[in-house]
């Protein structure tokens, strides 16, 4: 392990059925900063020395996306969170960006523990935790929350993992997503409704990376027998890399970040639970009951072909 402004960093390595599998977890936000399958970049890097750029890997709880103004209600009562995107005035990515969390290693998986603790704006009490393990052809995730205070809590999930196909440039990759509605947000990027995909913004054929402009939340996602929503990139060569949401993530973001790191530009893949602003709309939002449990679950897989 070594030091940094992300915190404490946990280097996970294995080997499987001949192909070696690395991952690089930062302690701060439960960060996936980096997963190499077979020497191949899936999640891109970014220097040592530096906070995460663009919410980098992290955990998104207890919501993910924006709240807007910071403000939520809930019958007669009136939250207000703090302010932590000043530009656009909203409550931010949740409460434990910039939390070091609690880390249990071994060589192959690593469990990251946080609680949110009731504060200004979210009067509730969470524990949870993060599992990174290593499996042949990239990493499976799994979120666990679970409510320790005395009165029910909202809760919504988020990460926010960027994605690369080795060092294909964007003009040769190719991005396909399944989502047939998206969120019309305004200009503080918070949802005013939503809309059948444009051409603009269908992915479902695919289209080119370098191509794309998005900032985008979609839903409407189509799964597979096992109940698993899929996005994938794919270079010109052939090789693929996928992430999958389980069940309880309905929706996800599609960003462009332009550059990212020593990339002309990047995408992140963000598995979310509830879209933007779910705190005021009620959209998802799951009510957690004293001593109740919550578990989601994603994953990355790379194939060469």
């Amino acid at each position: 392990m070594s030091f940094d402004p992300t915190g404490r960093q946990v280097f996970l390595h294995a080997s499987h059925d001949g192909r070696v599998v690395s991952a690089q977890i930062s302690q701060v936000g439960a960060s996936l900063r980096h997963l190499t399958v077979d020497g191949v970049d899936v999640v891109p890097s970014f220097p040592a020395g530096i906070p995460a750029p663009g919410a980098s890997g992290i955990v998104l709880v207890p919501w993910p996306n924006r709240v807007r103004g910071g403000t939520w209600t809930v019958g007669d009562t009136t939250y207000q969170l703090a302010i932590t995107e000043p530009a656009l005035d909203n409550a931010s990515h949740g409460l434990l960006r910039f939390t070091a969390y609690d880390v249990a290693d071994g060589p192959e998986s690593v469990t990251l523990r946080a609680d949110v603790f009731p504060q200004t704006g979210y009067p509730f009490h969470l524990q949870t935790s993060v599992t990174y393990a290593l499996v042949a052809d990239g990493i499976v995730v799994t979120h666990a929350i679970r409510n320790v205070g005395t009165s029910p809590a909202p809760v919504a999930l988020g990460t926010h993992p960027y994605l690369a196909v080795g060092d294909a440039p964007a003009s040769e990759i190719t991005v396909t997503s399944s989502g047939t509605t998206y969120f019309v947000v305004d200009d503080k990027l918070v949802p005013t409704g939503s809309a059948a995909v444009t051409p603009e913004n269908d992915l479902r054929a695919g289209q080119v990376l370098a191509d794309l402009v998005l900032d985008t939340a979609y839903t409407g996602l189509s799964r597979d027998a096992s109940g698993r929503a899929s996005h994938t990139l794919r270079d010109t060569a052939g090789r693929t890399v996928t992430l999958w949401q389980d069940e309880s993530f309905d929706y996800v973001q599609l960003y462009t970040a332009r550059p990212y790191a020593d990339r002309d530009v990047s995408i992140a893949v963000e598995p979310m639970t509830a879209p933007a602003n779910a705190f005021n709309t009620g959209e998802a939002v799951r009510w957690l009951a004293p001593d109740e449990d919550w578990q989601a679950q994603w994953g990355i897989t790379y194939a060469a072909s």
